[in-house]
């Protein structure tokens, strides 16, 4: 009897659709039953080769041997994942297997991620699509239904091709000729680069901002109160503020305007990845941590879209949803909502994947058994939901201006007609925890044109403020931004990366030391700074990066051609090698790390440093050194610090607590000589214990 083979991206996944499709029997990396098997990969199972592999030289870093450009591709299964490929390759060549079900993530990197395990299989067998984004019962029996021939997404793995291919060559190249010419790992990348550069001119922004000081003259009667606008030196508030005093000052206009301020739109990845910054602090990959976890927990929906919408056939869908989470959610209680479902449905604004919602499962299972983490975030999706379908937030504001001694003062207030959706925000927002800005409303007294008013003056003295370091709020917001005044009006994808990528991107440029947290901030390092500096505007403009992008969504399309684009990418990492073929002696020295003097040789009285496993003399004729896992320390359990070399140095000898004794089993204290007999090696000795 015939069966049919599911693939799943991740364990979860898998077992999920398993429970489903009756594939109840467990077995070693798949589940079976009910005609079918269930297997699932590890992330990626295949990947592209290493450079060695395509030539033992490429072991070894050398200017020489780039640019690195494979012919044809080699693809490689790392050491740790073989175990479950070879389980999905023997399930793909059953005899009994007659079709397959793609059932990775339903997007262009799990297109890429079955397709490559299919072919490293050499399987033949028809395969099927399975395209979801919801991971409830319903959703998995409806997409099985629904299953598509893999063949029409044959676009969307060459875009995914390309992308994986263009992200090697310039990784790989870039990556290389740059640590070779200045002598350190300097990683670079085609959305990472560009990133940095970015958080790097807002530094310099910071850095070379100058303080301004300017003033406002006040004027008040009562509760009314109304100030001049800015004024530059002290000299001419001062004469105004004199001039103001003792008169009288009239109401020349009196401006009242209607505005409404529509409700915000569902989430998508990065806007769900931004409040959840502001709000809570969360990295951008915590939050995709945390919403992927209850995605395979059938509480979220598939949280790496990129659409703001749903469909216009889930109307009936979130309405449903909308009036279970009014009774279940804490801060809606007593909320009167008549929502309007029509404004998140367009059909055209969803690509892939439709805005994050909360599941019908969500609804019946609520908040138990979740952590304080996904409590927050699903009170977050839940609230945006409720706010999204909520009634138009409308209010008046009036601008009332003054005359005073010949002067213009104005005072602005504003006055909430029909709270509608905001109502629902500040209720959620007053649940949190977390600082968050509360609307300040002024409202202005009763006024009209011609009305008198005695006053008093005062002078305020303010400063200007400098640019904002970037947190990850902004910065994937400006991420998203990047690059977009240069693209047609009509391109689906603009900016740095995608959703489901930032995250990673901003965790990659913390973990090379390019960037370093400092509470919510995100501040370029010293290296960072001049890796950004001495790279090549091409690999650091967003405006190309988020072309790339654009180009790789028209290949998903079926509107461009991929071997036109690799070839293009080709030709400029070629330029690139090229161009930086040398560099100066000064330059060369830019990613040296600062030496930490240490004290002075004994011997040649030149500068000793700390190195990584020793203390030695910055004169390379002499060799004096002391090493850090010497035998005399070694023996008497005792770290060999800078503080002890330091005093060695200096005094020819050191008091050093807590060395070991083996005789006595017990530790002491003791002053240690530096006895330095002039040989290769340095001797130390205890003088006398304390």
């Amino acid at each position: 009897m015939s069966v049919q083979l599911v693939i799943a991206e991740k364990p979860s996944v898998a077992r999920s659709i398993a429970a489903v499709i009756g594939a109840s029997e467990k077995q070693t990396g798949y589940w079976q039953g009910g005609g079918y098997l269930v297997s699932w990969c590890i992330g990626h199972l295949v990947s592209f080769a290493e450079a060695g592999q395509y030539d033992e030289k490429y072991c070894k870093w050398k200017f020489e041997d780039l640019p690195i450009l494979p012919q044809p591709w080699q693809f490689i299964v790392p050491d740790e994942k073989k175990q479950q490929f070879e389980i999905v390759r023997s399930l793909l060549n059953r005899p009994d297997v007659d079709s397959v079900t793609a059932a990775t993530d339903a997007g262009r990197e799990g297109e890429l991620i079955f397709r490559f395990v299919y072919q490293m299989a050499g399987c033949t067998k028809p395969v099927k699509r399975l395209w979801i984004s919801s991971m409830e019962d319903a959703a998995i029996r409806e997409g099985f239904a629904n299953l598509r021939p893999d063949s029409d997404y044959d676009a969307l793995y060459q875009s995914a091709l390309c992308r994986a291919k263009a992200d090697w060559l310039v990784g790989i190249n870039a990556t290389r000729l740059f640590s070779v010419l200045y002598h350190k790992t300097l990683t670079v990348g085609r959305v990472q680069t560009p990133t940095l550069k970015m958080l790097v001119d807002r530094d310099a922004k910071i850095l070379r901002f100058q303080k301004e000081k300017y003033y406002t003259v006040g004027i008040q009667s009562g509760s009314l109160k109304a100030d001049s606008g800015r004024i530059s030196d002290a000299e001419t508030a001062n004469s105004l503020k004199e001039k103001c005093t003792g008169t009288t000052t009239v109401c020349t206009s009196v401006n009242r305007e209607k505005k409404t301020e529509q409700p915000p739109k569902l989430y998508d990845l990065t806007t769900l990845q931004r409040d959840a910054n502001r709000l809570f602090g969360f990295t951008a990959k915590q939050t995709l941590d945390y919403a992927q976890q209850l995605y395979e927990k059938k509480l979220l929906t598939y949280p790496r879209t990129d659409s703001q919408y749903l469909t216009e056939d889930m109307g009936q869908t979130a309405q449903h949803l909308a009036s279970d989470l009014l009774g279940l959610l804490p801060f809606s209680q007593g909320l009167a909502l008549t929502p309007d479902v029509g404004r998140v449905l367009n059909s055209k604004k969803v690509s892939d994947h439709h805005a994050i919602l909360p599941t019908a499962e969500f609804v019946k299972q609520g908040f138990t058994g979740l952590a304080e983490s996904e409590c927050k975030l699903m009170n977050l999706v839940c609230s945006k939901l409720l706010c999204a379908i909520a009634a138009p937030h409308e209010y008046e504001t009036v601008t009332a201006v003054f005359s005073c001694a010949g002067n213009e003062f104005t005072a602005k207030g504003k006055t909430v007609l029909i709270p509608g959706w905001k109502e629902i925000d500040q209720r959620f927002r007053a649940t949190l925890k977390a600082d968050t800005e509360e609307e300040v409303l002024n409202a202005l007294p009763e006024l009209a044109e011609g009305q008198n008013f005695s006053v008093t003056t005062d002078i305020l003295e303010h400063f200007t403020s400098p640019p904002k370091a970037y947190t990850e709020d902004t910065l994937l917001s400006a991420m998203e931004r990047a690059g977009a005044e240069d693209m047609p009006e009509e391109a689906e994808r603009k900016g740095l990366g995608t959703p489901a990528t930032r995250a990673a991107i901003l965790e990659k440029l913390v973990q090379m030391g390019f960037v370093q947290r400092k509470g919510k901030q995100l501040v370029p390092t010293k290296d960072g700074i001049n890796l950004a500096v001495v790279l090549p505007e091409s690999l650091t403009s967003p405006a190309l990066t988020a072309e790339w992008e654009n180009r790789l969504t028209e290949i998903a399309k079926g509107n461009a051609d991929p071997d036109e684009f690799m070839a293009e990418i080709e030709a400029q990492v070629r330029q690139l090698i090229k161009t930086y073929s040398c560099i100066s002696a000064d330059k060369q020295n830019l990613f040296q790390s600062e030496r930490v003097i240490i004290g002075k040789c004994p011997r040649c009285s030149e500068n000793v440093y700390e190195g990584k496993k020793n203390f030695y003399c910055g004169n390379r004729s002499c060799q004096f050194v002391m090493w850090k896992n010497d035998r005399f320390f070694e023996q008497r359990k005792k770290a060999f610090t800078p503080k002890i070399a330091a005093a060695l140095l200096k005094n020819g000898k050191a008091k050093v607590k807590g060395l070991y004794s083996e005789k006595t089993g017990k530790t002491y204290d003791a002053t240690v000589l530096l006895a330095d007999t002039g040989g290769k090696y340095v001797n130390y000795r205890v003088e006398r214990k304390e």
